[in-house]
């Protein structure tokens, strides 16, 4: 009997209504691709591999996945839309971190000595397979009452991220709404976090360039002394934009990299820093980069520096829509309780999804991937990032109860 001809279970007795329950057979196999994703990591744009892997599988379910013109990512639609209601998408992101994996005790660490999947999106792409497959076995028995696509979206971490391109090759075509997950290891495996309205933050790559005479150590008076004034940069712009913007806005200037010099007795002529611009608000987003203009041309121009910008606008704050919302809420309710979800906070992260917010409603909740008990606080985007791979099936029947859910629903009428 081949996999796809297997009956799906329905959910535990006191939810019968709601079928596709993930059956052990799948369960056991989506942790297997979740660990050879894990082991070949791809960076943004380059994900042939991840996207040859997920396109087969789909195929073998039956399915056909159509890959996105830059030749990484790929859309499939499970059922066949009429053109009438708009369709559910679920999306995930595919792509990996240019950093080492840091784990030395699991066999599935990464095969690259500079590449991991730090943040997660092996998880989110096995989750959004998973419910695929069973959403198309579903669709077989006559259960799936409307259409959904499956978004598998490369170059997340790539500035101003692969939503962009992907929306542009007609991804949201037939979609009314779209949701997503997003590895929390804060919050327990069996558990999501949800908040209405803004659950994310805008981001942007911040790059100042710093030019002088430079000079001898013995002489700074007759320098341009671009070490110092790349350090008053770096310490000074963030303090007067914190006087400037509303503290409400939650903006953030932080630097990750400084570079200036080679010798120890020499003023250098060149000096550069590099940083990221994080918002809470989206207005404040907006006023940001004529704000930190202005803010290291004064520190510049009193240290008799000349200065370039360039300010790389990223990705606008995720704003969940409250309807959406509500749908995920009700979605993880039918699966695992109400006590499964929890409220959750807005991060200082930054994340693509919120561009396909901008053309339709949708809501990102944030998938629990700590194992209960585990007291060690963790983080994304570090290399010994890891998860409970229980959150695959949590995430798998979450997504599709939300898919069931909406489906079920009486289009709003005009």
């Amino acid at each position: 009997m081949s996999r796809e001809s297997q009956t799906l279970q329905p959910v535990a007795s006191d939810r019968p209504e709601l079928p596709g329950k993930l059956p052990d057979h799948l369960r056991t196999e989506l942790i297997s691709f979740r660990r050879d994703l894990h082991m070949h990591p791809e960076l943004g744009h380059q994900e042939f591999r991840t996207t040859a892997a997920i396109k087969a599988r789909l195929e073998e379910a039956g399915l056909r996945p159509r890959v996105l013109k830059s030749g990484t990512g790929l859309i499939c639609d499970v059922g066949t839309w009429d053109g009438g209601r708009p369709m559910l998408a679920l999306r995930a992101d595919i792509d990996a971190l240019p950093i080492p994996d840091a784990k030395t005790h699991v066999p599935y660490r990464s095969t690259f000595p500079d590449r991991a999947h730090a943040c997660g999106h092996d998880v989110h792409t096995t989750v959004v397979l998973g419910a695929g497959l069973v959403l198309a076995e579903l669709d077989r028995q006559g259960l799936l009452p409307r259409p959904v696509r499956l978004l598998f979206q490369p170059a997340e971490e790539v500035l101003p991220g692969g939503a962009t391109d992907a929306i542009g090759s007609g991804v949201l075509d037939g979609v009314g709404r779209i949701i997503a997950v997003h590895c929390d290891p804060r919050v327990d495996a069996g558990r999501i976090g949800l908040r209405s309205g803004p659950i994310t933050s805008a981001c942007d790559r911040l790059e100042v360039s710093l030019t002088g005479s430079g000079g001898h150590t013995a002489r700074p008076h007759l320098t341009t002394d671009l070490v110092t004034a790349a350090a008053r940069v770096a310490v000074d712009a963030p303090a007067l934009l914190a006087r400037r913007m509303d503290a409400r806005s939650g903006m953030s200037v932080t630097w990750g990299r400084i570079e200036a010099g080679h010798a120890c007795n020499v003023i250098p002529m060149h000096a550069e820093l590099s940083g990221t611009v994080r918002c809470l608000d989206l207005a404040a987003w907006h006023e940001a980069p004529d704000m930190i203009h202005a803010a290291i041309d004064e520190i510049a121009t009193m240290h008799g520096a000349k200065f370039e910008i360039n300010h790389v606008r990223g990705v606008p704050p995720v704003v969940n829509d409250p309807v959406v919302t509500e749908l995920l809420r009700e979605a993880m309710g039918a699966r695992h309780g109400a006590e499964s979800v929890e409220d959750t906070e807005q991060s200082l992260g930054g994340e693509d999804f919120s561009w396909y917010l901008e053309h339709v409603p949708g809501a990102m909740a944030r998938l629990g991937v700590r194992a209960p008990g585990d007291t060690a606080k963790r983080d994304l985007h570090r290399g010994d990032f890891d998860v409970d791979e229980d959150a695959i099936a949590v995430g798998v029947e979450f997504f599709t109860a939300a898919a069931l859910i909406d489906g079920r629903r009486t289009p709003p009428s005009r």
